[in-house]
């Protein structure tokens, strides 16, 4: 299956299934935290929606992070959003964090030279 259908381009001619859930964050990059999380939103849910937000300074396109998020299993639709709907779960502060705490791990990596 080509999981890029799961990425909903036109909005305002889709319709989430009624009893969804929602989560919105930058996935900048995809972690395995992420994953593990989206898995957990969802739940016994019959459809997680998730919304691609953009970070500070993002290291990936929103292109390739929603292809990402949509490759999930537990995913069934990607939106992309500035401004996701207040109803969605805002992951954001956990994204940035976990994006941060890699960045300092490579660099310190690197550092070492390891």
């Amino acid at each position: 299956m080509d999981t890029r259908r799961k990425i909903v381009r036109d909005a305002a001619q889709w319709q989430a299934p009624a009893d969804a859930v929602f989560a919105a964050g930058p996935f900048d990059p995809l972690l395995s935290q992420h994953a593990a999380q989206l898995e957990r939103i969802k739940g016994s849910a019959s459809s997680l929606v998730v919304y691609i937000t953009e970070p500070p300074r993002p290291l990936l396109p929103a292109e390739a992070r929603a292809e990402l998020v949509a490759a999930l299993r537990h995913v069934d639709a990607v939106l992309f959003s500035s401004q996701p709907p207040a109803h969605a779960i805002d992951l954001t502060a956990d994204h940035l964090e976990w994006r941060e705490q890699l960045i300092r791990r490579i660099a310190e990596s690197a550092g070492s030279g390891s």
